[in-house]
Formats: structure tokens, C-alpha cells, sequence
């Protein structure tokens, strides 16, 4: 589409006007952490921020999402798409997005993720601090980011703001934009390459090895056990995970019994009963007991199975299950190295 640049002096007025009638979604600090918000004045918004807490998939796929309500024998939709500007999102970030939009589409569509993210203009924004678990430097180069519809680099003395879509080209009636240069162009594409060998861990082989190593690596119980010794089957790292998408479905019924709704929720493959399953008239059977089958399972889906739906791997880099870790044992470069070492 086009390139634009905007003054320092000139960014919070445009983000000043873009909040007025708009609902805009934006990195915004939370203490000594960062989660993703609505702006309530452009002062809040933090386009310095290393990592947030929780992906922006949550705004379109939330931890709970009402399905249905029903009434007796009838039962109706709860779909409600709002517009919503999603503003500052780092490109591992978009890559997170970009997937889940695929596995939410292909086969039987999901609308009730779908009809939010289509109503949605997302943002990219250069990455201005590092994360201390971050290794996005290091994974899935062979992936771009493309599901956004502007992208927001900061350079010496303002922003360059790059179009990819009509809905990101509508947004510069909100700030004094001027036509960028090729010097500002240049510039904002250093600061977003460079970046890329600054992160604090790294991968030290590609995704075609991982995926080829860590498949031939199924049947190393014993490896699986000793990476998952000291999980405490908690689940953070995928509820933290951009990537992850399992869901539990639950009805709760109103206290006449007849009326009530369907809600969805996070699930999470580490927990202990999710792969629980009912064999009728009262039975159960746990198909992946052991905290070994779980912890294989979780980086088998992140580096080889989804890596053939996508065409690269199921995880961005972003290091949010490394930090939400309180074992300090989910960490996929520590993970993934040391299987290709055994």
C-alpha cells in the first residue's frame, strides 16, 4: 500500500484521535509486567514493552467465550462481533495470529473465533525491548508475519507506519502523516533486522532438523521423563502460548433447569485429566497418565506435527511459557537443544 512517517510530536495526537470512537486494543503496563488493553487515553499506550502476559489471541478467542444460549428445546447463537483496532502487536505476535487463523478456519470454520478476528485491524509495531526468554531471533525464519493490516516502526524523531491493507490505510486520517522517505525507509528496515540477533536464547538448529529429530525421538521415554521431572502438570505454558487452541466445552444450567448457556474455555494438554475420556456407564480411561507423555505431546504438536500443517513451527518465539514456568522446565530452546544433543 503506502509509507508514511509521523513526528514524535505528532504520535500521541494520532493516537489521541484514533481512541476517540474506536475501541482500540494496545500493550499497556500492568505493574512491572505489559497485557494488552483497551486504551483508555493515548498517555497509556506502551509500544515499549518487551513481552505481554497473554497473547492477543485472547481478544478473539478468549479464556471464556459464551457459545450458545438455551431455552428448553431451542438455543440460539452468541456471536457478536465488534470492531476493534488492535494496535502494537509484535511481529511474533502476528505470526501467533496468522496460525491460529489458519487452524481455526481449515476444515469445519470456527466462527465464533472468525467473525471477531475478521472484524479486527491489527497493528504491528517494531520490537523496542527485549524479552529476557525471548528467542523469536532463532525460530521459524522460514515464516512471515502477514496478517496485519499496518505495521508501526520507531526511527530517529518519529514512527514510520507502513499500509498492507485498506483497513490500515483508513487509520491515517487520524494523524499528520507525511509521505516517508527513502533514508526513513532504510532506517526502519535496519531497526527491524537488526533486532533479530539480539535476542537472549537461541535455537541453535533449524525447524526441518527439530521436527525430523524430536519425531525420531518419540519412543526416548526415558528423555521425556527426565525433561518432565519437575512439571507440576499446571498448564501456564499453554495457556501463555499464542499458538495453543484447545478449548473444553461446558454447560451451565440455570437453577430451573431449563434455561442456560455454553461457554468454552482454555484447555490445557499438560493438565492431568485432558486427555481423560469417557468409555460409559461410569468408566474412564486416561490416555497420557504420565507427566513424560504429556511434556512429549505438548513439543511433539509445537515442533513436528503442526510444523506439517503450517509450514513451520507451532511456536513464535515469544518465551511467555518460559516465564510463566515456576519449575523453569517448559522452555522450548532448552527443550528442543537438548534433545538434538541426546
Amino acid at each position: 500500500m503506502a509509507n508514511y512517517f509521523i513526528s514524535d510530536s505528532e504520535f500521541i495526537p494520532f493516537v489521541r484521535r484514533m481512541i476517540e470512537g474506536n475501541e482500540v486494543i494496545a500493550p499497556v503496563a500492568k505493574k512491572s509486567k505489559f497485557v494488552f488493553a483497551k486504551l483508555e487515553s493515548a498517555e497509556e499506550l506502551r509500544l515499549d514493552y518487551d513481552v505481554t502476559i497473554l497473547p492477543p489471541k485472547k481478544e478473539f478467542f478468549p479464556p471464556c467465550q459464551k457459545l450458545l444460549e438455551f431455552d428448553c428445546g431451542k438455543f440460539s447463537g452468541c456471536i457478536d462481533p465488534q470492531e476493534k483496532i488492535l494496535f502494537g502487536v509484535h511481529f511474533y505476535d502476528i505470526k501467533g495470529l496468522d496460525m491460529t487463523d489458519f487452524l481455526f478456519e481449515e476444515r469445519n470454520a470456527d466462527m465464533n473465533y472468525l467473525a471477531n478476528r475478521n472484524k479486527a485491524t491489527v497493528i504491528g509495531s517494531s520490537i523496542q525491548t527485549i524479552s529476557e526468554r525471548a528467542f523469536w531471533g532463532s525460530v521459524g525464519k522460514e515464516v512471515k508475519a502477514k496478517g496485519h493490516d499496518g505495521f508501526i516502526t520507531k526511527i530517529g524523531g518519529g514512527h514510520i507506519y507502513e499500509t498492507r491493507t485498506a483497513k490500515g490505510e483508513q487509520l491515517v486520517q487520524f494523524g499528520n502523516f507525511e509521505k516517508a522517505i527513502d533514508a526513513q525507509m532504510s532506517e526502519a528496515d535496519r531497526v527491524n533486522q537488526d533486532i533479530m540477533d539480539k535476542c537472549p536464547e537461541k535455537l541453535n538448529y533449524s525447524s526441518k532438523e527439530i521436527s525430523e529429530k524430536v519425531r525420531a525421538s518419540f519412543s526416548n521415554i526415558g528423555l521425556w521423563e527426565e525433561l518432565a521431572h519437575d512439571c507440576f502438570s499446571c498448564g501456564s505454558c499453554n495457556t501463555t502460548c499464542p499458538t495453543c487452541y484447545c478449548f473444553d466445552v461446558q454447560d451451565d444450567w440455570n437453577v430451573d433447569q431449563k434455561t442456560g448457556d455454553r461457554k468454552r474455555y482454555w484447555d490445557s494438554c499438560l493438565t492431568t485429566d485432558f486427555a481423560k475420556i469417557s468409555l460409559g456407564a461410569g468408566n474412564t480411561e486416561n490416555f497420557r497418565t504420565e507427566r513424560g507423555e504429556r511434556f512429549r505431546h505438548r513439543f511433539m504438536r509445537k515442533g513436528t506435527y503442526l510444523n506439517e500443517k503450517l509450514g513451520g513451527p507451532a511456536c513464535t518465539g515469544c518465551g511467555r511459557c518460559s516465564l510463566a514456568c515456576t519449575a523453569d522446565i517448559a522452555d522450548p530452546v532448552h527443550v528442543y537443544n537438548r534433545i538434538m544433543e541426546a
